[in-house]
């Protein structure tokens, strides 16, 4: 296996830590949530032989440090963020595949929207894009009385509130650099939650769009919405090994199917 290369990109307000292994097509891993580059460390050792993988920290997250308040609006920066690293390592524009797990899955989508001649194909897996569901509102006032819950009793009674989210069970524990759970209490959790995807303009690239979800949570609140977005863009949701979270419990599976739906990624359009 390829020697892991480190380093860290300053960009506007921010210093992103980023990890990188293997060889062949560019393969971008954006985690979500209050996870950091070491949730995909697994997933990226199964699939270094055929892919350069990307890994890193979103702002704010363990190792990749703010020198300013996080600014907003939140998705708008972190598509900004990916795209300048995506730049930093591949500068001279080669075409890229981006997997986004959970908010990942939200800036997945919005930089295949930026830059769909580079953007090669995008795998979203459960974003929370609860704007796109019927009954918006009322997720938009669960999120808000998790938030409500967090600033009055503190991080782990919100997160037994987010359960609910997950049939009722406790996220599972991640590997991860750092506890990030405040920060994704604070800043991620609300603002990812409401995110919009633009489905007009992503039913014009639904060939490089695959839906994913868990098998495993199939059931779950946090499935909705891409089951939602997947029959708006007329695709069918790639089931994963796993729930929320498959990719750090069953690596391997996990990555012998990404690698399948990337092999047949479609070509630039001109």
């Amino acid at each position: 296996m390829d020697t892991l290369e480190s380093g860290t990109l300053t960009v506007p307000g921010a210093r992103l830590y980023f990890e990188v292994r293997g060889t062949g097509p560019l393969l971008l891993l954006i985690p979500g949530g209050a996870s950091d580059a070491e949730v995909f460390r697994e997933l990226a050792d199964a699939l270094a032989d055929r892919h350069r993988v990307v890994r890193y920290d979103p702002r704010g997250i363990s190792r990749s440090t703010l020198d300013a308040p996080p600014p907003e609006p939140w998705l708008a920066t972190q598509a900004d963020d990916a795209a300048r690293l995506l730049g930093h390592l591949a500068p001279g524009g080669e075409p890229v595949r981006v997997f986004g797990s959970c908010a990942g899955g939200l800036t997945a989508l919005e930089l295949l929207l930026r830059d769909p001649r580079r953007i090669r194909r995008a795998v979203v897996h459960e974003p929370p894009a609860m704007g796109l569901l019927p009954d918006a509102a009322e997720h938009v006032a669960f999120f808000d009385e998790v938030y409500a819950t967090f600033r009055r009793d503190g991080v782990p009674a919100a997160m037994d509130r987010l359960c609910a989210l997950f049939g009722g069970r406790a996220a599972p524990d991640l590997p991860e650099a750092a506890d990030n759970s405040a920060f994704f209490l604070s800043h991620v959790m609300r603002p990812s939650a409401r995110c919009v995807p633009d489905v007009t303009a992503l039913a014009a690239l639904a060939d490089r769009v695959v839906t994913a979800g868990g098998r495993d949570s199939r059931t779950h609140a946090v499935h909705r919405p891409v089951a939602h977005l997947a029959r708006q863009l007329g695709r069918e949701v790639a089931e994963f090994p796993g729930g929320h979270s498959g990719y750090a419990k069953y690596p391997a599976a996990f990555a012998a199917q990404l690698d399948a739906l990337l092999a047949d990624a479609a070509p630039p359009r001109g």
